[in-house]
């Protein structure tokens, strides 16, 4: 205390007299003078005296400086606070108009070599030149409608920084809109309640503020699993989401946490963390071990059903009849973390099942909890999430916020879609299942027309485009003098901007009012959207939110109402509202949909991936999961909503109406790849070619076709940035899917329209991805028949060709090498599947060498007509020649 004390009174008495220096500088050098300078001469007094004086000075300079700084801080929040919260950059003209040339090159190049094909019949094998240039015609055709929406790329980079200066100024109210997120799931023993929980882990502690985010799980199976995984998830949330928050973890999923093979100490200096993450990792393994149970217990159903621990029935023991269940596991009074806190809002729905209704799967599981949230949070945006598809940067909702909350065109935006990326990938991603090419070519070209396509989740929607409504006019009144919110900035305080600016405000309120009394009577919006007025009327709430004074017992009832089954009957439901039914691919119908209504998508791209998930690693698991997206796209073919003739009302763009259709009819190319690839081996067996003798003008066309394909691809992959191999495991890929999985999903397709249903089994999902334990499991379909069928025949055809070019001569070789190539490119594009079917990591088996040894032989001996080991016999040929020669 005495230490305190002497220091206070020091530096009081070193104030005083700096507050007598400041009165007057003389006074200062004199008593300096006495003071300090005691034996001193002039030169010294004046000395200390000026330099006193400049100290001072200095001071008063800093202190000035320093307001004038707070100033031009200020200044500057508010200067970027009015800046746009994203912006466009279009790909530099040095990369795309090369790019864009060679396409156009590439297409009068096709017209002139088809030309040629057409004009010069090959005769002696009529009907396999006509099969190969109707093939040739279709895969051109399939090309151009793919390659012309390519014309436009753009990227988009979002400010975070100005998105929190405008909406979260420091002591003020968070402005942020809140977000509804869904997430689904149909079956937690194929979809393994670990990933669930880690992805609504992820969600709960995404970084934005907790009362504005509500997480709504749907468990369309009405598994007891799930109830009780979701409750286990609820308590260790409580400890996990402060934990992230104090030490800024990602990603917020545990699971991908702690086994990510990272320097999980990187730019942590808090001397704590390290204890607290051992902690932490115990917790979450006693974590798993507690679902691990609740797995082990629900692999086996007690014949009188499953049981509540209140000794009541569980209501979900009828999968396919029971009533609708809603559990607010987080949210309610008193649901705080560790450290006091409130946490998110975490919901468990299950929607009523009956027999006799249709449920539409998951499209009918989205719709229900559209209408939930909507009765219980309702805010203005909804992130939806498969059970697998984990938040991996915590950022991501304040990312879509720079688009969707953006005062000048954010209510254009029905929706902003993010790219899938994937954990649990073999390094050279043998099935393509990273899907580069679409997600960092095509997704960004479509960008630059209308917006993306919708691709099923990572996408966060406007309510109000849910709803059906159209995106806002575009006629607004004008400015008189400038444009808001610069105003200040351009007109220096004029009075007339400030009456101009109050005045167009005034036109903007009058505009939305007269735009909102034109709303339908009652009994048309019970027709609408259902007969619920609490719902009713969440959805004339543009901007979210609830009415004042909602009853929460009152909530939870209508909430039970609205997702019961017969609720959606003779309304909108599935046909202009929420997602539509009639496709299992419920994505690509909802977005086109919107976009048909003059909506406008983005697509974001942040540096660090905003989500990622697990993607099937095994063969046959992926071809149905492509089975599954083609027979989604020919169902939408043959249904109403098809891009050729739906929608024509002038608010779709043609490039983006040509994406749509490429999106729908891309299985039917293979029927003429499956085709294509058998004419090489036909070729081969037979003795016959598609193409016949070139002349020097046909080389010329053939080898600017080639030119002009290999230039296409290497400037897309320049601009692009997609690698040489990611290319290529896509053109494998399309191969492989589309002499398979594609082929069955046109006949699955026809099947249907023929009255034959076909059903959607749910892709079983792994925890483990880090073994690639699954990549060599093989499980036969009768997907795999045609590919299999293709390699053999053309592996057949080759052993018969060399056979056959041995015994006739040096003049066989030439066409031999023609037919060669084009048998070799099948096998070489379906090389993934041969060895998915057959083969191990980084081991050629022993059966494909035994297969290939006993193909040879076998046919060798079949083609082989003459001894080729003895010399050949001169004179004329009995063949041509006969007996009369």
């Amino acid at each position: 205390m005495a230490m305190t004390s002497a220091l206070s009174t020091g530096s009081h008495s070193r104030n005083r007299f700096r507050f007598s220096d400041e009165e007057n500088g003389d006074c200062y050098q004199h008593n300096g003078d006495q003071a300090f300078s005691v034996a001193g001469s002039v030169a010294d007094d004046d000395f200390e005296g000026q330099k006193a004086f400049d100290s001072n000075a200095e001071k008063r300079k800093e202190k000035r400086s320093l307001m004038s700084n707070n100033q031009g801080e200020e200044d500057y929040l508010l200067a970027e606070g009015r800046q746009p919260l994203w912006r466009k950059v279009p790909i530099a003209s040095s990369l795309i108009n090369p790019y864009r040339i060679v396409i156009l090159m590439r297409v009068v190049i096709l017209v002139f070599f088809f030309h040629l094909r057409i004009t010069t019949p090959v005769h002696d094998a009529l009907a396999l030149w006509i099969i190969s240039v109707v093939c040739e015609i279709w895969l051109a055709l399939s090309w151009i409608v793919d390659q012309l929406p390519k014309w436009f790329p753009i990227t988009r980079e979002s400010s975070l920084e100005r998105l929190s200066i405008r909406f979260e100024r420091e002591g003020e109210p968070n402005l942020l809109a809140s977000v509804d997120v869904f997430v689904t799931t149909a079956d937690p023993l194929k979809e393994p309640p670990i990933l669930t929980a880690n992805t609504v882990l992820s969600v709960l502690s995404v970084d934005y503020p907790v009362e504005k985010v509500s997480c709504y799980v749907s468990d369309d199976s009405a598994s007891m699993l799930l109830f009780d995984t979701l409750s286990e998830t609820a308590e260790f949330a409580r400890i996990w989401v402060p934990f992230c928050k104090k030490y800024n973890i990602e990603p917020r999923a545990p699971e991908f946490y702690f086994f990510q093979k990272l320097d999980y100490l990187k730019d942590k200096v808090h001397p704590t963390f390290v204890k607290d993450r051992r902690a932490m990792k115990r917790e979450y393994e006693e974590f798993k071990v507690k679902i691990n149970v609740l797995v082990a217990k629900a692999q086996k159903k007690p014949e009188e059903g499953w049981v509540m621990q209140d000794g009541n029935p569980w209501p979900g023991n009828n999968v396919d009849d029971h009533p609708g269940m809603i559990q607010v596991c987080l949210g309610s009074a008193g649901a705080l973390d560790k450290e006091g806190k409130e946490l998110p809002r975490l919901v468990y729905v299950s929607r009523e099942k009956r027999t006799g209704y249709q449920h539409h799967r998951k499209a009918g599981a989205m719709n229900a909890l559209v209408r939930v949230s909507a009765v219980l949070s309702n805010a203005p945006f909804a992130l939806n999430l498969d059970c697998d598809q984990y938040i991996n940067n915590s950022k991501v909702l304040r990312e879509a916020m720079c688009f969707l909350m953006d005062p000048q065109v954010g209510k254009k935006f029905c929706y902003v879609q993010f790219p899938r990326r994937f954990d649990g990938i073999d390094r050279n991603d043998r099935y393509a299942n990273h899907n580069t090419v679409f997600f960092d070519i095509n997704m960004k070209c479509l960008d630059g027309i209308q917006g993306p396509v919708y691709v099923g989740t990572g996408c966060v929607f406007n309510r109000q485009a849910l709803y059906g409504y159209e995106p806002p006019s575009d006629k607004r009144p004008k400015m008189k003098r400038c444009c808001w919110p610069s105003c200040c900035s351009c007109c220096s305080g004029d009075s007339q901007c400030t009456s101009d600016v109050e005045e167009s405000d005034k036109e903007l309120e009058d505009f939305d009012e007269g735009e909102e009394s034109s709303f339908m009577p009652l009994k048309n919006l019970e027709k609408r959207f259902g007969q619920s007025p609490v719902f009713i009327t969440s959805a004339l709430m543009e901007d979210g939110g609830l009415p004042k004074g909602t009853n929460t017992r009152l909530q939870i009832k209508e909430a039970i109402h609205v997702i019961s089954c017969d609720y959606e009957e003779k309304t909108e439901w599935g046909k202009e509202i929420g997602w539509l039914y009639g496709s299992v691919t419920e994505d690509i119908l909802t977005g086109f949909n919107m976009h048909c209504k003059g909506w406008k998508s983005v697509y974001c791209m942040p540096k660090k991936a905003a989500f990622k998930g697990s993607a099937p690693i095994n063969l046959s698991d992926r071809l149905h999961q492509v089975l599954k997206w083609a027979s989604g796209s020919t169902q939408i073919f043959f249904s109403g909503y098809c891009p050729l003739w739906y929608g024509y009302s002038g608010k779709l763009k043609c490039l983006q109406r040509l994406a749509y259709t490429n999106s729908v009819v891309y299985p039917f190319t293979s029927i003429p790849l499956l085709i294509y690839c058998t004419i090489p081996a036909v070729c081969l067996l037979t003795g016959k070619f598609i193409i016949p003798t070139l002349s020097n003008l046909a080389s010329i066309w053939l080898m600017a076709l080639f030119i002009s394909i290999i230039l296409t691809c290497v400037l897309e992959l320049r601009w692009s940035g997609v690698s040489i191999q990611d290319w290529w495991r896509n053109e494998q890929f399309w191969v492989i899917g589309g002499v398979s999985a594609h082929l069955f999903a046109v006949f699955q397709g026809l099947l249907k329209v023929a009255g034959v249903d076909t059903n959607f089994t749910v892709r079983a999902k792994s925890a483990n991805d880090t073994a690639f334990g699954q990549l060599h499991l093989f499980k036969w379909t009768a997907v795999l028949i045609p590919p299999t069928s293709l390699v053999i025949l053309n592996m057949v055809g080759i052993v018969a060709g060399i056979s056959d070019a041995i015994n006739n001569g040096y003049e066989s070789w030439g066409p031999f090498f023609g037919k060669l190539f084009f048998s070799l490119w099948v096998i070489v594009h379906l090389y993934p599947f041969l060895k998915g079917l057959m083969g191990r990591q980084n081991r050629t088996p022993t059966i494909v060498v035994l297969w290939s040894i006993l193909l040879a032989i076998i046919f060798s001996t079949i083609w082989v007509r003459i001894d080729i080991f003895l010399p050949k016999q001169r004179g004329p040929v009995l063949k041509q020649c006969g007996i009369n020669c």
